[in-house]
């Protein structure tokens, strides 16, 4: 399994917000701090807002915070809820056209190899992977 950028850039927001929280981070903040593009940095912390992992306030003193302490946010819980659409392979998409469909022996193998990446996953918290909060706010300083 590989994560799209989009995933691995909210992990990142998450990372970010868990290391300075209880602080608001603004998403181009974040943007400087992974010298990553604001405007698609705001579109993934919209989509982890609407799943409720951040609350993103607007105006002058806003910005993002986690919206549940780090250790009750479960990694595989969060991609899960950014994948959730998106299949493993074309024969898991709806009106997928696979020449071998009918045949093919891959969709449960492939089906088990991807829950078994997300079960290692859940195993793991925000806090978990955000433990070393000193180096990390030092890694990612404005």
């Amino acid at each position: 399994m590989q994560l799209d950028k989009f995933s691995d850039y909210a992990l990142r927001i998450l990372v970010a917000l868990a290391a300075h929280a209880p602080s608001k981070l603004a998403t181009s903040q974040i943007a400087k701090m992974y010298d990553v593009s604001e405007n698609h940095l705001a579109k993934i912390a919209t989509a982890l807002a609407k799943a409720g992992y951040v609350v993103s306030e607007r105006g002058r003193g806003g910005g993002l915070t986690l919206a549940k302490p780090a250790c009750d946010i479960s990694i595989g819980h969060v991609l899960r809820a950014l994948k959730k659409d998106e299949p493993v392979a074309e024969c898991f998409a709806s009106g997928g056209s696979c020449a071998i469909l009918p045949a093919c022996g891959l969709r449960t193998p492939l089906q088990e190899a991807q829950e078994a990446f997300f079960a290692v996953l859940d195993g793991y918290s925000l806090a978990d992977v955000s433990s070393a909060r000193g180096a990390l706010q030092d890694l990612l300083r404005l």
